[in-house]
């Protein structure tokens, strides 16, 4: 049972973070909700990466070191897309 709470509490984290990503940046973003739950969790574990390496074994990344990061992930898929700092660009689904 344990291991289901930890889950569901990763999950919200992941939805938290990458949700406050979306808002951080304007424009609307054609993310999905399991999307942003996943840039959120890939924004939190690399954050806990850069926190461990910079601060020791006991420091995480925290809030606002995973806030940026993943702010940084949303960014860069603004841009992959063809979007900008303020607009998301065009995503155009792959032609058959």
């Amino acid at each position: 049972m344990e291991f289901v709470v930890f889950i569901a509490i990763l999950a919200v984290w992941g939805l938290l973070i990458g949700a406050f990503a979306r808002l951080a940046l304007p424009g609307k973003d054609p993310l999905t909700i399991p999307q942003t739950m996943a840039i959120g969790l890939a924004g939190s574990f690399i954050a806990g990466l850069i926190g461990y390496l910079i601060f020791g074994e006991r420091a995480g990344g925290g809030f606002l070191l995973s806030l940026v990061v993943t702010v940084g992930i949303v960014y860069v898929i603004r841009r992959r897309r063809g979007g900008g700092l303020v607009s998301p660009g065009t995503h155009e689904p792959p032609r058959s």
